[in-house]
């Protein structure tokens, strides 16, 4: 396997492999306000496996969250980085505020955000945070707590707790309110070949990304999976309750039904193997400018050994453009 490449965030000193993990699956089954977003369980030794995979190939960013598994996610990485072994300091950590207000009127009041950026702290084992995302654009009503969540921010920037500030969000109008105030240096949100509209040139992401000298860090880039033509819409998934895509309307017979013919001319093109799959739909996301990195979840040893094929595939401007005509 190739090693992998590094790319800097914004104009910082940080670097983050190209090929990097997200930990939302860590979290477990999981409810926020009665509303289910966690994933199925997984099995911590096969995360420890997962995790020295992963790291011995040379990752070195696993992006986290208070509210996955409402704390969960955060302690199960550090047990997992210490029965390894490996000092959390020598990785790239990110953690965010923002879907688990706690008691909280609203989760950007500042005293919750430096309350949770303690505790994502306390769980990580960390002493600071490398990317502190604020989760979401919900400001509250008329954004009342857009510039209190940006100087909560940057006190914890002044006292060492984060390194840089980022944003997520869902739409190009929450980025475009909220990144001159905030000032990040990171931005982040889904990024895949069925639906890149936060990374294609000319959409109004991109514009802010280039005229403020950010970065965006992709999640989904497998649109959870779908990419890999894991799921027969004949027999639809069934999700446990707790699990977020038992409601998702992309896993039903109809909407699997309608992509999987896409998928078999990309199986066509390219190979059908998981592996291949999962390069093709890496890489297209990795050759769009801005992009440091993409952030697939995993499970478990084969997940990321699949997830770390992309590091050797390449797609030239033909093969971007039937990717994406193919899947559009």
């Amino acid at each position: 396997m190739k090693s992998l490449k590094y790319r800097r965030l914004g104009s910082s000193e940080i670097k983050v492999s190209e090929i990097s993990l997200g930990c939302w699956t860590l979290g477990g089954i999981n409810w926020v306000d009665g509303i289910a977003n966690g994933w199925s369980s997984v099995d911590e030794d096969a995360v420890t496996r997962a995790v020295k995979r992963a790291v011995d190939a040379g990752v070195n960013h696993f992006d986290n969250a208070d509210v996955y598994g409402n704390g969960k996610a955060e302690r199960m990485l550090a047990r997992v980085l210490k029965k390894l072994g490996i000092r959390s300091e020598t990785l790239i950590i990110a953690s965010k505020i923002g879907h688990f207000r706690g008691t909280a009127a609203h989760a950007y009041e500042p005293a919750h955000i430096r309350h949770q950026c303690e505790q994502s702290l306390l769980n990580l084992q960390r002493d600071y945070l490398d990317i502190y995302y604020l989760h979401h654009e919900n400001f509250g009503r008329g954004d009342i707590y857009l510039e209190p969540a940006a100087a909560a921010l940057n006190d914890l920037v002044k006292e060492g707790k984060i390194r840089l500030k980022g944003q997520s969000a869902y739409s190009h109008k929450g980025f475009q309110k909220s990144v001159p105030v905030i000032q990040p240096t990171v931005l982040q949100s889904w990024a895949h070949a069925m639906a890149p509209e936060f990374i294609q040139p000319g959409n109004p992401v991109p514009k802010l990304m280039a005229e403020y000298g950010m970065s965006f860090v992709a999640f989904s880039p497998l649109n959870q999976g779908i990419l890999l033509d894991k799921f027969d819409p004949n027999h639809p998934p069934t999700f446990e309750p707790g699990d977020h895509r038992a409601n998702s309307k992309k896993f039903t017979r109809a909407a699997l039904a309608a992509v999987h013919p896409k998928l078999q001319k990309i199986k066509q093109r390219f190979g059908s193997d998981a592996a291949t799959l999962a390069g093709v739909a890496l890489r297209y996301v990795l050759n769009h400018q801005h992009v440091a990195c993409v952030i697939p979840g995993f499970r478990n040893e084969q997940q990321v050994a699949c997830n770390l094929s992309a590091s050797e595939f390449t797609l030239d401007r033909a093969a971007m453009n039937f990717v994406y005509q193919t899947l559009k």
